[in-house]
């Protein structure tokens, strides 16, 4: 959908909330606003109005990590990242949601969140009559440049990203004095990238990058809809993902059901015989006929008719068969998906002249190649592009 429903949640329920609509068709602001704290989340349910609803949660009460796996690491590795995390963890793990996120070699990122704190979230967006589908931490949904922190400030808080998997979120007072901290430990200068119109004092081995101003929330809701990671993993997966699930494996059911009901019909039309339908029969059994040999002219007896050419086919000439020919050139037709448009057999010279199509000239020269190691000779006569499709006229002798 081309609008969506960006809510940057807080820390606890009595925090402000800020929230926008956004257009990526248009790349602009339908609506924006901040609410008070969650209990006005409600508000916020005719905005939604079927948009969907990403939420950012605060950095500060999630722990991104990078975690080594073994060369190879398959699903059980992943199953032993919460017991390798455990020692830096001042909680039980079993109380801690471990989502994974991007892997770079054998560095695998995870996100800890406690589940009572995700709980809560989704808590107070469903008592607002909010499905959410999407929550990252806000931090990844800034931008992420090669060399640069970027830095945005929101409310009373500020958001500095160091990295793909690493940043911190907080009060602007402290937040300084972190960023300060963090810079005096870097080899070389930082570069802070200000996204925002704080006036940042002058801190040691940092240089600043103004960037062009925008509303706060306008550029997180940008790095949000650019994110594909996201919190609700494991037994917070969305149940509107299940849901759409279901609704395949309904469709599925609803289409055997038809397909049933149909086959019913026909078969109670069949049997009671009606003039009408058997009439409409004997219509499509004659123009089936007349496209399957459009040389016969006089019809008497469609049935026999066309036994009698099967019969001529079968015994083919110079000791070779149409049927025979098409037989033995199956595995040509499967593998190139050369699909005949019209088909003539020459039984005195033993030879089947088609016209055919296919998706390439590349398929066009497999079938060629794969008929000939047969033992059949292949004429190619003038080929035509049309629709995205390849048409050529083929001559097969055996």
């Amino acid at each position: 959908m081309s609008e969506q429903l960006i809510i940057r949640l807080g820390s606890t329920r009595l925090d402000p909330i800020q929230w926008l609509v956004y257009s990526t068709q248009d790349e602009d602001i339908i609506a924006s606003g901040e609410l008070a704290d969650a209990s006005h989340l409600a508000t916020l349910t005719q905005r939604a109005a079927g948009r969907p609803v990403t939420a950012l949660a605060p950095t500060s009460d999630i722990l991104l990590k990078w975690v080594s796996l073994p060369p190879r690491a398959g699903r059980k590795a992943l199953a032993a990242i919460p017991f390798m995390l455990e020692d830096e963890l001042s909680t039980d793990i079993d109380t801690q949601l471990f989502a994974v996120g991007p892997k770079s070699g054998n560095q695998q990122a995870v996100a800890v969140v406690a589940k009572e704190k995700l709980q809560d979230w989704l808590s107070s967006l469903e008592q607002a009559g909010l499905y959410c589908h999407k929550i990252i931490p806000d931090i990844l949904a800034l931008p992420e440049a090669d060399g640069h922190w970027p830095l945005l400030q929101i409310g009373e808080h500020l958001l500095l990203r160091q990295d793909q998997w690493k940043g911190i979120q907080g009060e602007s007072e402290w937040l300084l004095s972190a960023i300060s901290h963090y810079a005096k430990q870097q080899p070389e200068g930082i570069i802070v990238a200000n996204y925002s119109d704080l006036k940042l004092p002058s801190l040691p081995n940092i240089t600043l990058s103004e960037q062009p101003l925008d509303m706060p929330m306008k550029v997180l809701a940008q790095g949000a809809l650019d994110c594909s990671f996201n919190l609700l993993q494991g037994e917070f997966r969305p149940k509107q993902q299940q849901k759409g699930q279901w609704q395949k494996w309904r469709l599925v059911a609803t289409l055997a059901g038809l397909a049933l009901a149909t086959s019913l019909i026909e078969r109670g039309i069949q049997a009671q015989q009606l003039a009408s339908e058997r009439t409409q029969l004997e219509q499509q059994i004659r123009a089936e006929f007349h496209r399957a040999l459009p040389d016969v002219t006089r019809v008497v007896n469609e049935k026999s008719q066309m036994q009698q050419k099967l019969r001529e086919l079968q015994q083919g000439g110079a000791g070779a068969s149409m049927l025979a020919m098409l037989s033995q050139l199956s595995d040509a037709f499967a593998q190139s998906r050369l699909r005949p448009q019209t088909l003539r057999f020459d039984s005195n010279r033993a030879e089947l002249r088609m016209q055919a199509e296919a998706d390439s000239f590349e398929a066009l020269e497999q079938f060629r190649r794969l008929a000939e190691s047969q033992g059949f000779s292949v004429q190619q006569g003038a080929i035509n592009n049309t629709d995205n499709q390849v048409v050529s006229s083929l001559s097969i002798r055996s």
